[in-house]
């Protein structure tokens, strides 16, 4: 449960920064306090579909990822963040990414800021 509650951190921390560097990724609300639950909420989100459907699409992007030597990830944690969007819009949530390479910028910052975050936080294993 403990490294549930790292990961889910990590994931809201890298949000907030591609939320802060690019334009396009918007996050609003009326208090810094409803800021703060929708992106921890929008961090469960994305950390469900990165569970749920990440591994389903890599699977049947197998092909393409072993062509491009593994740089076509970068495509598909564009599309999960494209998809955690979508769902936080269906669940009313004020969470918006505007366009396929937006959502590529944001993949690539996410990808990095989480994987510093992974490093720093302690490990609940």
């Amino acid at each position: 449960m403990k490294n549930f509650v790292v990961k889910t951190i990590a994931n809201a921390g890298a949000l907030a920064v591609a939320v802060w560097l690019i334009d396009n990724i918007t996050l609003t609300g009326d208090s810094t306090g409803k800021e703060i639950a929708t992106l921890l909420l929008v961090a469960l989100i994305f950390g469900l579909v990165n569970v749920v459907a990440k591994p389903v699409v890599k699977l049947l992007s197998l092909p393409l990822l072993i062509l491009t030597l593994g740089l076509f990830t970068l495509v598909v944690n564009a599309l999960m963040l494209l998809l955690t969007s979508w769902l936080a819009d269906k669940v009313d949530l004020s969470f918006h990414v505007e366009g396929f390479w937006t959502a590529v910028l944001g993949a690539l910052i996410i990808s990095i800021v989480s994987w510093a975050l992974n490093v720093v936080l302690p490990d609940g294993d």
